[in-house]
Parts: C-alpha cells; structure tokens; sequence
C-alpha cells in the first residue's frame, strides 16, 4: 500500500513517528520541506547539518531551541517600541519580518503568522499600530502554548474588537462583529439564537484611546442561553463555551493541518479524530504541532509540495538561502503588492491561501521580486549569490536547484550563478512549500 493510502486509511500510522528505512530514507528533499513548512527555509550549511543529524533531532531544535529565545524576543520587543509610542504599522510590519529572519526559533514566528491569519486582526480597519503591536505580542506569547490562553486574550484584545467593528457594545444595541468571529472562526457557522446572546454577553465594552474599556452599566447582566445552556455569561464565559463545542477544537486542527501539511485535499474525520481528540483535553498547541510534524503522513507524498508558498515564505526561503540580510520596509510593501499585506488580512477570515495565491500578475510579481533578490537593490544591499555557490563547491546550476528545490535533475541555467539561481527560482516546484 502506498504511504498516500495508508495515510488515508490509517490514523494510527499516519501519526506515528516517521523513522527513515531503506524504502522510506531522510533525503535533502525531506529535510527541505521540513524546513520550508516548519521555519522560513534555511541555509545549505542549515540543511546539510539537518541532512547529518536526522529528522527528529532536527525536529528537537525547531521544536524546542537551546538558544534563549526569551533574551531575543525581549531584545525585539524593544527594537519595535519607539520612545514616545510613536509607531506605525509600516515599522511594525518591518520589525516582524526581520523576526523572522532573524529568530533562534522560527516555528515560533511561523505559528504566530498562522494565528494572525486565523484572527484576522486588521491595521487597515483597526487603525491603531499600538493596538496592533499589541495583538502581534498576544499572539507570539500563545503561539504554541495553550490556545485557550490565547483566546482568553484575544476577547479583551482592542485590535480584535475594533477589526470587527465592535468599538462599541451597549445594553441597548449589543454588537454581534466580535461574536460573530468567534463563532464564525471556531464553529463555521454563528447560529442567530447564539450570536445574539453571545453580543449581549459582550455588551459593556468599549474602545477609547486605543484601549479597552469596561462600563459596568452598560453591560446586560440578564440571563443568556448560549449553546443550549443558561447562565448571566460575559465574553470570557462565551470563549470556554465555544471552546467546550466538538467543532472547535476539530476547527482548529483542520486549519493547523491545512497550514503544516496539505491544503489540496479535506482530510477524512477518521484521519484527524485522535489529534481531535487530544487537542481538545487541553488545548495544547505544541504538542499538536509536535504530533503533525514528526509523523509519518507529513514526510509522505500526501504532504509533499501540497502547499502553495505565500509571499512571505516565498520571499524568506530566498532570502535565508543566499544567507543574507533584508531592507524590510520595502520588502513588506512588495508582499503587499503580492497578496499579503501583513497585519492586514484582507477580510475576517484571514487569507485564503491556497492557488489564491496565484494568477498571472501575482506569478509575475514573484519573479521579479526573486529577480530584485539576486541583485544589489532595494531589498538586499549587497546580494552575493555567486559567494554563496562557491562556498559549496559545487557549479553554480546544480548548486541552486540542490538549495532551493532539494533537486539536482531540476538544475538549469549555466556557470553564472544569478541566472542559475533565477532559473531554480523559476521552477514552477518552486511555488510549493
């Protein structure tokens, strides 16, 4: 039986440890799509140590950093608050992708991506880059922790609440914007008889100054019945009683499994009921992550190149593969120009991802941009592809086609190592992450 097929039939093997054998060996092309699904892409020193040490001791470094990660984080939180409060969402943006770049621990940054989707928390609407750097560090502090940690924050989270039109909650007119996502994001679907006691259990909030405020008398402390049950609920109760529905955590494993593993077909109830299962006892998202990434469905064919990069990604594989810095300011604006505007979802469900990401303008976008990466320019000050080739040893086509698609039969082009890493970079392989 194919590993396709067990993985469709199979749970139990689908989410045992992958162990590399003789018919199913750890190659360059796994340790890149490790790479490319659980970090930003990586350096060929980066894969060739992966390549040495095995999946899941790699697995324990991206996991689990023995660099201080809190020392980093700590060091950027400061970078991004300039005296006087005075931010934009222009710096902000910038600062996040050099985060990314930068970090001990990208599946850390990599997730808090993934939330900012899941919430879909706006600048655009929101119009507040304090409130919005705000939520970025709500999410970065919960992004692989417990999510019912992460969304106890999120319903008092001030970019949230203004993204969703929820300014104001009063007794007498309750706002169903911030309700309707929380149903909406975990259930599919917000019910009228809930969404309407749920917006009463919101009432009292209120936004002033970039804050969250709470005036007791405009909140309805009436009974409310939420889900089948009645109780004088707030937002706070209204979250765990979202959380305690099955579909929640089933809702957020099929996201997570759209993110980490495939996005080109539904996976079987059958196939996710043990990771729902387990996900729902305690909301442990690390240990969700931990479970897809080490299993044997993600280093199977039903994972492999069965996501379409992001601009993000697209961008940042480039970038940590010529072992290089990043002018970030303008690279945000060209990722913008590709679809993903960051801290700026273009609507409440986030980005829809997937072949979305491409059509004939956004595929053009792409190449020059990896065209402009190559080349000493707005984005990189002095990009050296030539200087990262000969450090391998190896020529310059056959090296890029190795270092960005983890295959040597792809390799095009000729001796000149900016064409032949444009021409690795033109492979429609390339899209895939």
């Amino acid at each position: 039986m194919a590993d396709a097929d067990k993985a469709a039939l199979d749970p139990q093997w689908a989410w045992a440890r992958y162990a590399p054998d003789a018919r199913r060996p750890w190659t360059l092309a796994l340790t890149g799509h490790l790479f490319r699904r659980a970090a930003f892409g990586a350096s060929w020193p980066q894969l060739q140590r992966a390549l040495a040490e095995g999946p899941q001791k790699t697995l324990d470094g991206l996991l689990r950093p023995t660099a201080d990660v809190a020392a980093f984080n700590q060091q950027f939180d400061h970078y991004e608050t300039p005296p006087g409060d005075d931010r934009n969402a222009a710096e902000l943006r910038a600062w996040w992708l050099q985060r990314m770049l930068r970090t001990p621990h990208p599946l850390h940054e990599k997730m808090t991506l993934f939330w900012s989707g899941h919430c879909a928390a706006s600048n655009a609407r929101a119009d507040s880059a304090p409130a919005m750097q705000r939520h970025l560090q709500l999410l970065r502090r919960h992004a692989l922790g417990d999510y019912r940690a992460l969304l106890a924050g999120l319903v008092r989270d001030t970019a949230l609440f203004a993204t969703h039109n929820a300014k104001a909650n009063r007794k007498a007119q309750p706002n169903p914007g911030l309700p309707r996502w929380l149903l909406e994001a975990h259930l599919g679907a917000a019910a009228a008889p809930d969404l309407n006691e749920a917006a009463r259990a919101f009432t009292g909030w209120f936004i002033y100054n970039d804050e969250l405020r709470f005036i007791e008398r405009e909140h309805d402390a009436g009974a409310k019945k939420i889900f089948g049950r009645t109780g004088n609920f707030d937002g706070d109760e209204v979250a765990r009683l979202v959380l305690e529905q099955p579909a929640a955590a089933a809702t957020l494993v099929r996201k997570l499994y759209r993110w980490l593993i495939s996005e080109t077909a539904a996976p079987a109830e059958e196939l996710l009921a043990p990771l729902v299962a387990a996900y729902a006892q305690n909301y442990d998202t690390l240990a969700l992550v931990e479970t897809m990434l080490r299993s044997n469905l993600f280093f199977s064919p039903a994972a492999y190149r069965q996501r379409v990069k992001n601009p993000v990604e697209y961008a940042l594989v480039i970038i940590m593969g010529l072992e290089s810095s990043a002018a970030t300011q303008p690279l945000a604006n060209a990722l913008a120009n590709l679809g993903q505007n960051l801290l700026s979802p273009p609507t409440s469900k986030g980005w829809s991802g997937g072949r979305d990401w491409l059509n004939p303008a956004t595929v053009a976008g792409r190449l020059k941009l990896a065209e402009a990466l190559l080349r000493d320019g707005p984005f990189i000050e002095s990009s050296n592809p030539a200087a990262v080739a000969q450090k391998n040893g190896q020529p310059a086509a056959a090296f890029f086609a190795q270092l960005y698609l983890q295959d040597e039969t792809l390799a095009r082009g000729d001796s000149d190592a900016r064409r032949a890493a444009f021409a690795a970079l033109s492979q429609p392989e390339f899209q895939l992450a």
